[in-house]
């Protein structure tokens, strides 16, 4: 049977992952890409298990690398097709935007948004020269609904929103498709850096640090399971129609993103700052 070929950047750990062993379940080769390979051990081990090890294939990629970005082009070169596309690489980068440099926003934004178009724009030829595939950014909750604290993060993922709202319509003239996963909460490791945020007794957001990094912390019990955005994952590159753009799942998400569509942004700021100040 011909098994068509999915690329999964981020594949380490967390969702990435997650989408390289449901992609393959569901009989794609999978291409998993990861900064340092010798963190693949984790997925292999699980693929093993599975019986799945020979259908993932292991390159390393720096989504902010000019040089890794070339090399990946290379490395495509000898694929006959790609039919999925799942930008997922990320980092979260948690903080106040006065105390933030600029630099920790351009880091933010060479993984989670640059990176995002410099591996689609390696993997567009492939994909128009045969006039199908599917491209699915991960997203977030954040990337509609901005928070105190993660603003480097939030602009990020509304710029991802924006772009992708543009690629799609690009590119449905040419039979691709692009859709987001718009996750709300879910323990992975991209959120180690907001739970790590330094209580500086000296800063003037001391006391918004402390109630932020109690309501993550009461939050955790309702963090969703992580295999259900990568069940999603594959069903957007499998579902036979033309998929949706947004792909909202987790928790309060589409109440959250409903709320902000109808209720007024004075009402809707009063009752988070209610919830986060004392």
């Amino acid at each position: 049977m011909h098994r068509k070929t999915a690329i999964v950047t981020g594949s380490s750990s967390g969702f990435g992952l997650l989408c390289v062993l449901e992609l393959v379940s569901k009989g794609f080769t999978v291409i998993a890409t990861m900064r340092d390979t010798n963190k693949a051990k984790i997925l292999l081990d699980l693929a093993r298990e599975r019986k799945l090890e020979t259908n993932i294939h292991v390159i390393p990629l720096d989504v902010t690398s000019n040089d890794s970005i070339h090399e990946f082009k290379r490395i495509l070169e000898n694929y006959s097709q790609i039919d999925v596309l799942v930008n997922n690489a990320g980092l979260a980068v948690g903080g106040f935007s006065e105390e933030l440099s600029l630099e920790d926003y351009r880091r933010q934004f060479e993984t989670n948004f640059f990176g995002v178009i410099a591996v689609t724009n390696a993997v567009l030829p492939h994909m128009r020269a045969r006039k199908q595939g599917r491209i699915i950014n991960m997203s977030s909750i954040s990337g509609r609904f901005g928070f105190p604290g993660l603003s480097a993060y939030s602009a990020s993922k509304h710029a991802l929103e924006g772009y992708s709202e543009s690629l799609r319509l690009e590119l449905r003239p040419f039979g691709i498709d692009v859709s987001l996963i718009e996750p709300g909460s879910y323990q992975t490791n991209i959120w180690a850096s907001v739970d790590q945020l330094q209580n500086n007794p000296d800063s003037p957001y001391t006391f918004y640090i402390e109630s932020l990094l109690k309501e993550i912390n009461n939050s955790k019990t309702d963090y969703g399971n992580p295999k259900d955005v990568a069940k999603l994952t594959a069903q957007i590159a499998t579902v036979p129609d033309t998929p949706d753009l947004r792909y909202p799942i987790g928790k309060g998400v589409k109440t959250n993103l409903f709320f902000k569509q109808t209720l007024p942004w004075k009402l809707l700021e009063k009752v988070v700052l209610k919830k986060l100040l004392p």
